[in-house]
């Protein structure tokens, strides 16, 4: 497994080793013991799916204390552009975003830490991503910026937006209570 640190504090990508022969693929996202030499999160509550369509455009999606989380998400299916704010106020990429292709070909996985926001562009029908966060849902914690208040230029000039995501914050109105 490789991991690479991005330019965002705890913001890191991993590059599972590959097993391929005649039959497919196999690889792990998660294995307790890298995942403590490498100092990564390994308390995981929840793990879930979703499936998107082409030009589906999911986040900026959180959770504040006492219920934030840290979050891994990968592709497993399609294929897209996986995008992360920075909301820690004190941190030095406050307001940055970071972005990357997560694909099934790739099979990149990312680590968000605690205080950034995800979220996604669908770059093919039928995209799969798969996530494991930190903490069990919360209505009351749940929050998020909208997409198109962040300083990322979206490549899709017909993004498929639920209502839920276009009534989000501006990132401009968003007072964080990250530190």
């Amino acid at each position: 497994m490789t991991v690479t640190e991005t330019f965002m504090k705890g913001l890191r990508v991993l590059e599972p080793n590959l097993l391929e022969d005649s039959r497919g693929v196999f690889f792990k996202t998660l294995h307790k013991e890298e995942f403590t030499k490498l100092n990564l999160p390994l308390d995981w509550s929840e793990e879930y799916f979703s499936l998107s369509h082409k030009n589906v455009i999911r986040g900026m999606h959180f959770q504040v204390p006492p219920e934030a989380h840290c979050k891994i998400v990968s592709c497993l299916k399609g294929s897209v552009l996986d995008v992360v704010i920075d909301l820690r106020k004190n941190s030095e990429t406050f307001g940055k975003t970071f972005a990357t292709e997560l694909n099934d070909m790739n099979r990149k996985v990312l680590i968000i830490p605690k205080g950034c926001a995800h979220g996604f562009l669908s770059l093919q029908d039928n995209s799969l991503m798969f996530y494991k966060v930190s903490s069990i849902y919360s209505p009351e914690c749940d929050m998020g910026i909208r997409w198109n208040s962040i300083d990322f230029e979206w490549p899709t000039n017909k993004p498929i937006v639920s209502i839920r995501d276009e009534q989000h914050l501006d990132f401009k109105e968003f007072n964080s209570p990250f530190n």
